[in-house]
Formats: C-alpha cells, sequence, structure tokens
C-alpha cells in the first residue's frame, strides 16, 4: 500500500498517470472523428488505452441497459442520458455536458443549386427527391431535425419522403453517394466530409439545443475512466473539439 502510495505521488507530480487502464467507451456516432483525435491526444500524455464504440445514442443507451460493457457513455442529447439514469445506469455525480452542436441542411458535392435560406423552401426544393435523417422518434439529429421541420409547419410535407438511417453518420454517406438529395446532419458532420456541402443551417431557436452529455456507467468507475473523462473537458480537449466544429459549454 505505501508503495502504491508513492507511485500514485510521483505520478501526480510528473504528469502521469500511475495506473494502466482500458477504457471502453460508448459515445454519438457524431463523435467519431473529433474522439479519434482526442484519444491519440489521451494516450500520448496517459499510460491508459482507449476502445470507442459509435452508434446512435439510442441504440448505445440500450446496450447498456442490456449490460453492455461500456466504462462512459457520451450522448448526443439529454434525453438518452436522462433514461439511463432514471434506470439508475449511470453514476450521476460524474455526469456533465461536454459540447455543443448545431444542425445543417446538406447536399450531394456537385449539387450547384442555391442555398436554403429558410426551411420553408425545403419542400420545393426537394422536388421529386428524397431527404435523408436520422431515425426521427430514436436518434438524436433525427429528433431535432423532425422537431424543426414541425416547429415551422412542414414536417406532414416531408415525412413520407424521409430516408430514414440507423444513425446521423449513415445520413451523411446517402447525401454523399449522391442517393438521396438532401440530409439532416450536424455541422461536424458536413465539416468533415468533402463530398456533401452545406446547403443551409437551421435556426436553433426551432428545436432544443443540441447538448453532449458524458457519464460514467453506474458499477463501471475506475481511475481509468475518471482520467479519460477529466480529460475530455480539460483545455487541450476544447482545442480539438473547436478544431472540428464543436461549440463549447458552461461549466461548473
Amino acid at each position: 500500500m505505501r508503495i502504491r502510495l508513492v507511485l500514485a505521488t510521483l505520478a501526480v507530480v510528473l504528469g502521469t498517470p500511475s495506473y494502466t487502464g482500458e477504457i471502453t467507451v460508448f459515445a454519438a456516432a457524431s463523435l467519431k472523428n473529433v474522439l479519434d483525435d482526442v484519444v491519440v491526444a489521451f494516450e500520448a500524455a496517459s499510460r491508459h488505452e482507449v476502445l470507442t464504440s459509435h452508434a446512435g445514442s439510442s441504440a448505445l443507451a440500450r446496450q447498456i441497459q442490456q449490460g453492455a460493457p461500456a466504462d462512459l457513455f457520451i450522448s448526443a442529447n439529454v434525453a438518452w442520458m436522462d433514461w439511463l439514469a432514471d434506470e439508475a445506469l449511470i453514476d450521476e455525480r460524474t455526469r456533465r455536458d461536454l459540447v455543443e452542436n448545431r444542425l445543417v441542411l446538406i447536399a450531394p458535392g456537385d449539387d450547384h443549386g442555391a442555398p436554403i435560406e429558410s426551411l420553408l423552401e425545403v419542400p420545393a426544393r426537394l422536388r421529386d427527391g428524397r431527404i435523408a435523417m436520422a431515425m426521427v422518434n430514436a436518434v438524436p439529429a433525427g429528433i431535432y431535425g423532425r422537431m424543426a421541420f414541425s416547429t415551422v409547419g412542414i414536417w406532414g410535407e416531408l415525412e413520407d419522403r424521409v430516408v430514414q438511417t440507423d444513425n446521423v453518420r449513415a445520413a451523411l454517406r446517402l447525401v454523399a453517394m449522391g442517393e438521396v438529395s438532401l440530409g439532416v446532419v450536424y455541422a461536424t458532420d458536413a465539416l468533415a466530409d468533402s463530398d456533401v456541402r452545406v446547403i443551409g443551417r437551421v435556426d436553433p431557436d426551432v428545436h432544443p439545443r443540441i447538448v453532449y452529455p458524458l457519464a460514467e456507467v453506474a458499477g463501471r468507475g475506475s481511475t481509468a475512466t475518471a482520467d479519460f473523462a477529466g480529460f475530455l473537458v480539460s483545455p487541450e480537449a476544447d482545442t480539438i473539439f473547436a478544431r472540428h466544429g464543436f461549440l463549447g459549454v458552461e461549466r461548473e
């Protein structure tokens, strides 16, 4: 015990964690690119290894409920984190907001049509085409998009023309391949794919704030997990998130 205490003290002084551990992170699909960079920076500064699994927040939350061995969960909206909290499946003491995002309208990269200034223009712009969205009743990006279209009163015109996908990155790919005319994705997704172009921005006032909360999974806490969770909200990680187009949040 005395040796471990001495090593831990030295780790604090030297800035290197004394515990070597493996952390499994379940994170929203829209975080794939930025977390790849965050993990590289974290692993270079620590003795921990981070394994990430990406999918729609709804799918990941249900996997955690079914006992999947995740240590840390990062959701693309608060609702799925609240759902796990109601099931007592996250450690509420570790919960905090990580970043924010925005929704945009995208078209294939070779589409040279005029920008969309208002969501009200979307039905006419589609003509006989279709629009890709993540699942509108389960996946955060789809939920936010449906709320936005409902708020401006055009969801009824679009509902039958929506191609729903398992996650927002799948919707992005459909647009990039030219399989659909338009898509609703996060601004950060569009930034990560040169085969699409942003043709419109969704007013954030027509849907709830897009906040990504993180929390340790109940019963899975460890020094390694706490180290990574702390790094995620560090100035170094904030810089990486900003480089990928994410917006900062106020934290206590």
